[in-house]
């Protein structure tokens, strides 16, 4: 399939474990730019398939070369790719590389579509990011044939990990338990929801609830634009951080995240939001420390839903999603033993393509040089039916090779 078989494969990968996440960052090459930049990398190292994976925590490259995948090796592969870099974080990336090579590499492959690699184990995101990133690869022109079976079979193994095993079940991130509090509390769409701060986390939570169907928002920050981005984003209005003592439009549900190291929603901020009204309010509280002040959840009428108990949540969560890894681990183990009979017979059929061909060849040096003379005596019924016979040998002899290849490799396996 390719020089060297599948020993040619290699993943070097840079995750949590061996760098900190902010320098994977320097390592992400956006959508736009990658078929040019990759495709200069391929081309002066010859790289007969490149895959590039890039998430928010990971970045991994899938490859193929007979050549030794060493620091000297990594640090060329890293100058081309990278030619910006200063040389000292060059070969820092060289140094601390986590390298995989032939079946090594396909069970890494499945570990982190399995989610089991994963910062947070069981984040289903990452089998949507490696179906992807080989689309966009593929369409960049710098896979091939082994990498194709290669994600195949990973997305395959994927999917059923997550049907047959409770990994993904029980959320743990902190947007998605805010998300299933406020949903158990049968909070109306039409609620009117202040989101204070418009950073990531509130962002996303945010974006959620539009997902589900909530549309009325309020969006406040320190930095309009910031404010106005995100509103616009959720079909909702923008304000000042500052302006929140002017609010008076009334709420049924706070969301908040600043980064403020004090308490922002104090006892008579939270008076003023209430104008007047009585009934039972939600607060959201993804700070730390939390915006909301005590004194004020302790004065209200508030289901007061803070990081702390969201995280206690996710905790606990995590735990059983860890007790389900053993089970993971097995399918994996199957699924490895799939690829290597998946690829043996990959190689077969490679091998037998040119086979068709042949016996063609075969057939009209046959008819047009070696027995001629005798064709031209018979008639043309006789022909008709010599024709007939070769052509019924002809479809057998291209068949009957795969099946016995079939055959043999099955064999071999029950044997082993």
């Amino acid at each position: 399939m390719q020089q060297n078989g599948l020993n040619s494969l290699h993943i070097v990968a840079f995750t949590h474990r061996n760098l900190p996440v902010g320098e994977i960052g320097d390592l992400h090459i956006e959508p736009a730019d990658q078929k040019e930049r990759l495709s200069v990398l391929k081309d002066q190292l010859q790289i007969p398939e490149l895959q590039f994976l890039s998430t928010c925590n990971r970045v991994e490259f899938m490859f193929t070369t007979p050549e030794c995948v060493d620091l000297k090796y990594l640090d060329h592969f890293f100058n081309i790719l990278y030619p910006n870099l200063v040389e000292e974080k060059r070969h820092r990336f060289a140094e601390n590389a986590e390298i995989f090579r032939g079946m090594n590499a396909v069970e890494h492959i499945l570990s982190v579509a399995s989610s089991v690699d994963s910062m947070v184990i069981g984040e289903r995101e990452i089998i949507t990011q490696v179906r992807n990133a080989y689309d966009l690869c593929h369409k960049n022109g710098l896979t091939g044939d082994l990498i194709r079976i290669i994600t195949r079979h990973t997305i395959e193994t994927a999917k059923r990990i997550y049907t047959e095993t409770n990994i993904a079940r029980k959320p743990v991130s902190v947007v998605s338990l805010a998300y299933h509090k406020l949903r158990d509390m049968n909070v109306p769409l039409d609620s009117r929801i202040l989101i204070v701060g418009a950073g990531v986390t509130n962002t996303n939570m945010s974006r959620f609830l539009r997902k589900h169907g909530f549309k009325n928002f309020h969006v406040f920050n320190r930095t309009l634009s910031k404010a106005e981005k995100l509103a616009d984003d959720l079909h909702g209005s923008a304000h000042d951080l500052k302006e929140l003592h002017n609010f008076t439009n009334g709420f049924d549900v706070v969301i908040t995240c600043t980064g403020a190291d004090h308490h922002i929603l104090t006892p008579d901020l939270y008076q003023s939001l209430l104008q007047g009204e009585t009934d039972k309010k939600v607060v959201i509280d993804l700070a730390i420390p939390q915006d909301l002040h005590p004194a004020a959840a302790a004065a209200n009428k508030v289901t007061h839903i803070s990081i702390e108990v969201l995280q206690q949540i996710s905790n606990e969560n995590l735990k059983e999603r860890s007790k389900e890894i053993q089970h993971v681990e097995e399918i994996i183990s199957e699924a490895l033993f799939e690829f290597q009979q998946i690829y043996k017979m990959r190689e077969v059929e490679l091998a037998m393509r040119k086979v068709p061909e042949q016996v063609k060849q075969i057939r009209a040096n046959a008819m047009n040089e070696v027995f001629k003379n005798e064709l031209e005596t018979m008639d043309s019924e006789s022909r008709e039916i010599l024709n007939k016979v070769l052509s019924y040998m002809e479809k057998k002899y291209m068949s009957m090779p795969m099946l016995m290849a079939k055959e043999i490799l099955l064999k071999n396996n029950i044997n082993e």
